[in-house]
């Protein structure tokens, strides 16, 4: 394992220092995405904060996304990128050129309430090691349920599978106010990720050899470990699409999901840890791939032996540029120490509440 870099803790007040009405840019990443910009932008443009701004930073798009920007909404800010840059590189590039106390990353998918910005912001304000910070995400296509990506708030399990309050697997909530409090979280969705400007440049932002999937998780575990918050606030509610740009099931997300998990955990876990629970994380894939195969589904299968091999190159070619000290992973907000996949398939516990009410 690489070498551990230590990072001093924090230990200022933890009130704001931003000030009464802090700026807020929302920023959209776009790639083809014109039909929803056209749909979404209505809603972003009406929300009730005044001290925002809006930004569509395009990814190089084929379509006509940046013309049609240009003619309807001439007040949106557009930064265009030369190539696509994924999530990750697509954001840090726009970002450098964003000036604001807070960001936003807004999929493009979403639909926003009018009142989505402002409770997250008090919360924000109220302690100032609250970094990162997402609203409740439940389905555009389906309103009463919570979203996959995000749904009420990240949590991972012990083996690094992500899940979420109102979402386990496949298997989205009915959103009945069960989880309605605001309380710390492991990750915060990326479809509409709150987070404090200063220290998203002081983390090095997302990691850009993730390109897409699961970078949002990746950076929220760094911020964890160097003493921040990452919160979910359910008073702020958005609806997303999902799938926009890589529909679910489609080779590459599986692929790039399979791969930067892997990689996720190899840089953010204590290196005791890591070198027995990957090799066990990794046989857990192989049972995946195995299972996909038998069910007919031999593009999964390939995926994540591609990512498999990928992860290996990573680990033996790439340098690691984000390694952290050494933390107890227990010790984090949202960390579950047992198995989701134990209890899913085995307990036949589908949702949140059973798996964690039960450990």
């Amino acid at each position: 394992m690489a070498e551990q870099h230590h990072i001093s803790s924090i230990n200022a007040p933890q009130t704001s220092t931003i000030g009464a009405n802090p700026s807020v840019a929302i920023v959209i990443l776009n790639w083809n995405g014109r039909k929803y910009l056209e749909q979404f932008l209505p809603s972003v443009l009406a929300s009730a904060y005044q001290h925002k701004k809006i930004i569509v930073a395009d990814n190089a798009s084929t379509d006509d996304s940046v013309s049609f920007l240009q003619l309807h909404f001439p007040q949106i800010e557009i930064i265009q990128h030369k190539n696509n840059q994924g999530f990750a590189k697509g954001y840090n590039s726009a970002l450098k050129q964003v000036k604001a106390d807070y960001y936003v990353l807004l999929n493009s998918d979403v639909e926003v309430t009018p009142n989505w910005i402002e409770p997250i912001i008090a919360l924000m304000e109220s302690d100032r090691l609250i970094a990162a910070c997402q609203p409740k995400i439940l389905s555009y296509n389906n309103k009463d349920f919570f979203e996959y990506a995000g749904a009420c708030g990240g949590w991972i399990d012990h083996f690094g599978y992500p899940f979420a309050r109102g979402r386990v697997f496949d298997v989205c909530e009915k959103d009945a106010g069960q989880y309605n409090n605001a309380m710390p979280c492991f990750w915060a969705s990326g479809a509409s990720l709150f987070v404090r400007s200063t220290v998203y440049h002081e983390q090095g932002g997302l990691d850009e050899y993730f390109f897409a999937h699961q970078e949002e998780i990746d950076f929220c575990w760094r911020l964890q470990l160097n003493g921040y918050k990452v919160y979910v606030a359910p008073s702020s509610i958005v609806y997303h699409v999902g799938g926009g740009t890589l529909p679910k099931g489609n080779a590459k997300k599986v692929y790039l999901n399979f791969r930067n998990n892997l990689i996720m955990m190899a840089k953010n876990l204590p290196v005791g840890v890591a070198l027995w629970k990957i090799p066990m994380r990794m046989m857990m894939d192989v049972l995946a791939a195995i299972r996909a195969i038998l069910s007919g589904n031999g593009g999964d299968y390939f995926a994540i032996a591609k990512a498999h091999l990928h992860f290996m190159k990573w680990l033996l070619f790439v340098k690691w540029e984000f390694t952290q000290p050494a933390k107890a992973p227990s010790a984090l907000s949202g960390w579950y120490q047992g198995s989701i996949v134990w209890g899913y398939f085995i307990k036949k516990r589908k949702t949140f509440s059973e798996i964690i009410e039960s450990k």
